[in-house]
């Protein structure tokens, strides 16, 4: 045992000695690991230059206090320790709060963030000077991101760019405060009053129309004509813009109704028995459904679709911000309630019991309306709907013991919604993954048509960059590679990989796909950056533009280097998976599709630069740089078949294939080097084109004119390199 724990510890000195190149590059980029103590008490003291003593943190939420003289000064706590949201990236942003005795916000800082816009693509500084406008802000007011119709809320400009994930911060820093200030008794909780939290009456119910529901307050509306819109804007920089025509300004700009479904006489009116029972199944105990129905502006948008968050809808109760992401989001198609008009959208949100949501209180269902001002420049502004439950569908009982302890049950796990939700994206990559599943099974039929699989292959790379690079965001990263291998020492959880269906599946996919053909069917197949190379330099051999190869000696060299730079990363993920993340910037993939080329000028130059190389010569960073193509390569050596037929001719004589093959991964002698191939399945339309194979050219000769060949030729199986 001792002497495994002296080879394990050799190697992975070996490994960070090997990551040092790497590590320095990435410290040249500015890629910094964060010293959280240094950092919080430099923060206290900015605030604080007084203060003689900072507590170790202590009770629930992990707060120190801070003191000068014996007394206290304020509060200082991280935002992690107290509220989990997750952000654009699906990771939490933690932040670094101060407050004083009087439940005033002193200061507001990120400590650590995941967001790929702001790691390497907005400055950081843009998101420090979003927190710094916190500063001052009492714990129990109500702050809007954008502009607000409300006089009494507190506005703050979004970071432009990055709205999404200004919101969520704005989410995270009064959340977090308030709960903390409610715990130290330095405010009053809202809604602890002398009400318990009511519920819904279930033993309540009478049919209903549209009308007799929006009637009793039920159903509630929000009207807006694009002239209240725009006064809205009056006096802000987009003022002027978006402006309605004379004529259309008492016309509608939305027309918004909401209601809570969980009361029987609304539900089941407006979903129906069968949709409501269905919809009060798959409820935990504490969550409310809130239908939201609308004509003319989306108050869905598009947000949801990359970021998983809806940025134009939100709820607030009791001074909270409750914002939903895509998980808490469900289609609503069927309506029932006798009356009711027609509407555009339709959707149900669920409200998690982690809001600790009182549906007998008031509560408001905020609208946030954006102008451009700019190419990433926008302003909000938002209206409120205000709504409160009829007093006969709740109750507010006193809760037994029995019910207390439910609602702290376990519940199901989120990433099932999570797949409902990402549905159609599912079925698609489902459907195009059988068809290729097909294609690789039954090839040599479908080789023995080359036309057709040309263009067959063409249009799937161009699916695979269009709907799953720059639509589902299903490009798979080495940093996906690290985490799991990571996660496999530390704390694995299956959750933490299914709640991206999109990666799972390809994933999935990939790692079958491996054991029965070798990495070459996802490098060749099925990565979106790869795909974008292969039309572009196809695109270029169709205008006859030059193309240029290394010598083979060169290029088998120069395979080692994706090698190299995969272990600097493994190395350097060993002392930090944040540098990590970071280091691996050597891939584009972020830049060309995940941020649509919507970075710092760097980045997208980098990107560009591999692109245009990739014009004269086919996917130089496929073959010499993409530390995923190495990781995929690494357990390759275990596939349990070699599908990719070769004769004994092939390399001596006959070197067709070598000369033809656009990666160069099959050697001079004859041998296919299956870590280096893409599966293109090139070589296969020759080895069956009795046209173009020189052992099948001799063969039609020596039996001469109208013979048909062999229904089995000699066929040796492939040499396949160590």
């Amino acid at each position: 045992m001792n002497t495994e724990h002296v080879l394990i510890s050799r190697f992975l000195r070996c490994v960070r000695f090997l990551s040092l190149p790497v590590l320095l590059l990435a410290a040249c980029l500015g890629v910094q690991a964060q010293d959280y103590n240094g950092l919080e008490r430099q923060r206290i003291e900015q605030v604080f230059p007084n203060a003689d003593a900072v507590s170790a943190p202590e009770g629930k939420y992990q707060v120190s206090t801070i003191s000068a003289g014996g007394k206290v000064l304020g509060y200082a706590y991280q935002s992690i320790n107290v509220v989990n949201i997750p952000a654009y990236s699906g990771k939490p942003i933690n932040m670094h709060v101060i407050l004083d005795p009087q439940g005033v916000i002193r200061d507001a800082y990120v400590l650590e963030h995941h967001e790929p816009i702001l790691l390497a693509g907005i400055p950081v500084e843009r998101l420090h000077e979003f927190d710094a406008k916190y500063r001052g802000i009492r714990v129990d007011q109500r702050v809007v991101v954008g502009h607000s119709g409300d006089k009494n809320a507190v506005t703050v400009d979004a970071v432009a760019g990055a709205t999404v994930t200004a919101m969520v911060v704005n989410e995270i820093i009064m959340r977090s405060a308030h709960e903390v200030a409610v715990s130290l008794g330095l405010v009053k909780a809202t809604s602890e009053t002398a009400q318990k939290p009511a519920t819904v009456r279930e033993d309540v119910y009478s049919p209903a129309t549209w009308a007799e529901l929006t009637g009793n307050g039920a159903i509630r509306r929000l009207h807006l004509t694009n002239g209240q819109v725009s006064q809205a804007f009056k006096g802000t920089e987009a003022e002027g813009v978006d402006e309605p025509a004379a004529d259309e300004v008492d016309d509608t700009f939305i027309d918004l109704y909401a209601a809570d479904l969980n009361p029987p006489t609304i539900g089941r009116n407006l979903l129906g028995d069968n949709q409501y029972n269905a919809l009060m199944k798959s409820l935990k105990p504490g969550e409310q459904a809130i239908a939201v129905l609308g004509n003319g502006y989306s108050f869905k948008g598009s947000g949801y679709v990359r970021g998983g968050i809806f940025d134009r809808l939100q709820l607030r109760q009791f001074g909270d911000v409750i914002s939903f992401r895509d998980m808490d989001f469900q289609r609503l198609s069927d309506v029932y309630a006798e009356g009711m008009p027609e509407f555009d959208e339709m959707a149900i949100f669920i409200v998690r019991a982690t809001h600790h949501f009182d549906p007998g209180s008031p509560w408001d269902l905020e609208l946030l309306v954006r102008r451009q001002t700019g190419p990433v420049q926008s302003i909000f502004t938002s209206f409120q709907m205000s709504y409160q439950l009829p007093e006969a569908y709740f109750q507010r009982p006193q809760p037994t013991a029995e019910e207390l302890e439910a609602a702290k049950e376990a519940q199901r796990p989120t990433w099932v919604n999570i797949w409902y939700q990402k549905s159609f994206q599912i079925g698609v990559i489902v459907v195009a993954l059988g068809l290729l599943t097909t294609i690789l099974f039954f090839q040599d039929a479908f080789t023995r048509h080359p036309t057709f699989l040309h263009w067959l292959r063409r249009g799937y790379l161009l699916f695979t960059l269009v709907f799953i690079g720059w639509y589902s965001l299903g490009q798979l990263s080495v940093v996906n590679v690290l985490t799991f291998a990571h996660a496999l020492f530390e704390d694995f959880r299956w959750e933490l990989f299914l709640s991206d269906p999109v990666l799972f599946i390809l994933w999935t996919f990939t790692a079958a796909s491996i054991l029965l053909w070798g990495r070459g069917v996802f490098c060749g197949w099925l990565c979106p950056f790869g795909a974008l190379q292969e039309l572009i330099n196809e695109t270029a051999r169709r205008l006859r533009i030059r193309q240029f190869e290394l010598p083979f000696a060169l290029h088998e060299r120069l395979w080692a280097v994706k090698y190299i730079i995969l272990l600097g990363l493994f190395g350097i993920s060993l002392e930090s998976m944040a540098v990590a993340e970071r280091a691996a910037e050597v891939e584009p993939f972020k830049t060309a599709i995940t941020l649509h080329f919507d970075r710092q000028w760097w980045f997208v130059l980098y990107a560009a630069v591999l692109l245009v190389i990739n014009i004269f010569t086919r996917k130089v960073f496929c073959r010499y740089l993409c530390p995923l193509g190495a990781a995929l390569a690494i357990p390759s050596k275990f596939r349990l078949f070699d599908w990719l037929k070769r004769r004994k001719e092939c390399g001596n004589p006959c070197q067709i294939c070598a000369k033809e093959c656009e990666i160069q991964a099959i050697h001079p002698d004859g041998r296919i080097n299956p870590n280096e191939c893409h599966y293109c399945l090139d070589c296969q339309m020759t080895y069956h084109n009795e046209n173009k194979c020189p052992p099948l050219i001799l063969q039609r000769k020596r039996r001469g004119p109208g013979k048909k060949p062999p229904v089995s030729p000699d066929l040796i199986p492939v040499e396949i390199l160590d």
